[in-house]
């Protein structure tokens, strides 16, 4: 049988992914230990690899979906096809200083910039015109200032760390969260840009279902007009009439942003009986 090889990412993005592979309803079960996970569909067969190896491997053409950051990929410089941005994970990649290392000091003398990402970081200190060198951190790369370098470029999610550290931060680089990518070899392959994109689908209605809940209520007749006039919706509520044409069961898929301005609403159109229930999937 023909299988579509995967690339998970190793690390704190593993989970993420995970789930949402199991919110499509394909299940990925890793020993510990292991880096080959068995999954419940014979056409996929999956490996764990260090999100900064992924873009690479999948250039290379040995795999043929893989799941990282996009600032892994601008920064191995990996020539492979983006298909969806999956939302999570999201960072930012800055540069940050020692609070008390002033600008004019970084301008005036040659710095040291400590940095997982060396293409990235020189692209962007040229740009600026700083006078540098850099060192090639393996982690934990804002513990380098101030003794062993004068500026970090890193990523971060809320920058508390950098605080903690006594870091300020003085420019944004980039914004980067976990995509999807394939290899260019794969998406030639009919079978294999078949299943890819039937993944993205798959992808697409269990993140589109996350944002959204299901509404259920009762209205009876006098008042099925302006409620219904009232409601939003994804396209059109689905409505049944009620036992002995009482009046109407109507259901709505909405954002969950507008569910505390909706209810009362809601109530006060004339609506009964108003259950909220989660959605797995939401194909539109």
């Amino acid at each position: 049988m023909e299988q579509l090889k995967i690339l998970l990412p190793k690390g704190r993005i593993y989970d993420n992914v995970v789930e949402l592979f199991k919110g499509a309803g394909i299940t990925i079960t890793l020993p510990d230990r292991a880096y080959r996970p068995t999954v419940n569909q014979d056409d996929l067969e999956a490996k764990v690899m260090k999100p900064q190896n992924i873009g690479k491997l999948l250039e290379f053409g040995a795999h043929d979906v893989g799941f990282t950051g996009r600032d892994w990929v601008l920064e191995t410089g990996a020539d492979v096809e983006e298909i969806m941005d999956l939302g999570f994970d999201k960072v930012r990649i800055v540069a940050a200083v020692p609070k008390e290392l002033g600008d004019s000091i970084l301008e005036s003398k040659r710095i040291v910039v400590a940095t997982e990402y060396e293409k990235i970081a020189q692209s962007w200190l040229e740009e600026k015109a700083f006078d540098y060198l850099t060192v090639r951190t393996y982690g934990a790369t804002e513990v380098f200032p101030p003794d062993d370098a004068d500026m970090i470029i890193d990523n971060t999610s809320t920058g508390r760390t950098l605080i903690e550290n006594g870091l300020r931060i003085v420019d944004t680089i980039m914004t980067s969260a976990t995509c999807m990518f394939a290899s260019k070899e794969a998406m030639k392959d009919p079978f294999k840009k078949k299943k890819i994109l039937e993944l993205k689908m798959l992808f697409e209605a269990v993140l589109d279902a996350r944002d959204r809940v299901m509404l259920e209520m009762n209205v009876a007749k006098n008042k099925f007009d302006s409620l219904v006039q009232g409601l939003p919706s994804m396209r059109s509520p689905t409505v049944s009439p009620l036992f002995g044409d009482d009046g109407f069961a109507v259901k709505i898929a909405v954002k969950k942003s507008e569910v505390p301005n909706l209810l009362p609403k809601l109530k006060s159109l004339g609506a009964t009986d108003i259950l909220e229930y989660d959605l797995r999937k939401v194909l539109a």
